[in-house]
């Protein structure tokens, strides 16, 4: 059953994932009998190498919609919203489709069949979605959680993880208390600690057990925790709860030992020959399609700026293992923006930046010199993102494992461009560390190839930018 696995959030993601490369397979089939209603010669010639085309236009399709973050596992979003980002996503796979029908004409499937196909598509998915988004809600269908302790540490869940977003995957039975600790817990979401752990399992019917006491020295019921793992109930320490569920690591109750043990951090040759080769081809694609862009926002910079100002502006950040290199991104602000020699976090409506500035700024084109750093391998492709050193040291000081963030070169994008908007102050920094600490302990291809397709939606709907 889905419900009583640990991983059951991303096999939804897998079921949806299959079943709509399935939907919209058969949507190229259906527009096919639409498009020759009359014409079964027509039809029988049409459909005798069906079936690559379909998988072709499905699994293009889908990497539109995974573009537009539609295959996240916690979406924040309304219905409406949903709905636009999959109508942007279809449309994106419907170019990317043309393209590649130009270089692969085998693979066309004609424009009649390509309409009906990406029509019908996209009810068949709206439908689809719909009947998913309330299948996904039935309680009996998700984990059932207990969590050992109501301090703090436990809170936290009931706290920071309260929305149907956040809890899509499992449903929190109760908090059982421990006696040496302070209840942070509303009373209502309280069990009665005069059960034992093991009773309220078995009435329960608790499918994971998550361990959130605040002090375990002596304090942790042992017997039935090993009781509990021999039957099959999963066991699982709070802050690896919350990563696995929230896509963070959660800096107020991770201790040193957790990340030594917890695993993680691949730094094999293996990884980073992969990391390197996905670098490069990420950066030498992205150049080709952008390079117009590029040229048009010097024009721009220049017809602003006039003759004798510079168009690109070069600064000095904190890459791997600390060590310093200068960064390359078109001028965006005005080039007395630190006459003082102060380094400033930039703001909204920020009053050192010009017109051209502000606009690429938005739509994130003064970042595209950095692809030069990452051919140089000064960076990475995704990665936490480069801050200035003067930041750095600050930021060091007042939050907890910030220096983490530098075991793996920055990022031209990354997890916690994703998952968290613009920072521009301390609060934030420590906000952005919990995603860039996921981000360094869980890197893989597999992962950076999906933040690559999602950075898309943060470029068309300009999220973060300022």
């Amino acid at each position: 059953m889905f419900r009583s696995s640990k991983n059951s959030g991303l096999r939804w993601l897998l079921l949806l994932a299959v079943i709509e490369l399935l939907l919209l397979s058969v949507s190229l089939y259906v527009a096919a009998r639409l498009r020759y209603p009359g014409a079964p010669e027509d039809l029988a010639r049409f459909t005798r190498s069906l079936v690559l085309r379909s998988l072709v236009f499905a699994a293009v399709l889908m990497l539109g919609l995974a573009a537009l973050g539609q295959y996240q596992l916690n979406m924040r979003t309304s219905w409406f919203g949903l709905l636009a980002r999959q109508a942007v996503g279809f449309c994106f796979g419907a170019v990317m489709l043309v393209v590649l029908y130009y270089v692969f004409p085998q693979a066309y499937v004609g424009r009649g069949v390509f309409g009906i196909g990406l029509a019908v598509g996209f009810a068949l998915v709206t439908g689809f979605r719909l009947v998913f988004q309330h299948l996904t809600e039935v309680e009996g269908l998700k984990r059932r959680i207990l969590i050992l302790g109501a301090g703090q540490r436990a809170a936290e869940v009931h706290s920071r993880m309260r929305r149907r977003s956040d809890r899509r995957g499992f449903i929190v039975v109760g908090f059982l208390p421990r006696a040496s600790e302070e209840v942070c817990v509303p009373a209502e979401h309280l069990l009665d600690p005069q059960h034992t752990l093991l009773q309220w399992v078995n009435e329960r019917q608790v499918d994971e057990v998550v361990v959130g006491v605040e002090d375990r020295r002596g304090n942790l019921p042992m017997t039935d925790l090993l009781e509990l793992r021999q039957i099959g109930v999963e066991v699982t320490d709070l802050t690896t709860f919350v990563e696995r569920e929230a896509g963070r690591v959660q800096l107020s109750f991770t201790d040193p030992s957790w990340l030594v043990f917890s695993g993680g951090f691949d730094s094999t040759p293996l990884r980073r020959f992969s990391k390197r080769c996905f670098d490069l081809f990420a950066a030498v694609v992205v150049l080709l399609l952008t390079w117009p862009f590029m040229l048009l926002t010097a024009l721009a910079i220049r017809m602003e700026s006039g003759r004798g100002q510079p168009i690109l502006y070069r600064q000095e950040r904190v890459g791997a293992r600390g060590k310093t290199f200068w960064l390359t991104k078109f001028r965006s602000m005005a080039t007395d923006a630190e006459r003082d020699g102060v380094a400033r976090w930039a703001s909204k409506n920020d009053d050192r930046v010009t017109r051209v500035g502000r606009f690429i700024r938005k739509t994130r084109l003064d970042e595209l010199p950095q692809l030069w750093n990452v051919v140089k391998g000064d960076m990475s492709f995704i990665g936490p993102r480069p801050e200035r050193p003067q930041f750095v040291a600050d930021l060091s000081r007042k939050i907890r494992y910030y220096e983490v963030r530098h075991c793996l070169k920055p990022g031209l994008a990354g997890w916690a461009q994703l998952r968290y908007p613009y920072g521009a102050s301390d609060e934030d920094a420590a906000e952005k560390l919990k995603y860039d600490l996921y981000y360094v302990k869980n890197h893989n291809l597999l992962f950076d190839l999906l933040i690559l397709i999602q950075t898309v939606e943060v470029v068309l709907f300009g999220r973060g930018a300022r």
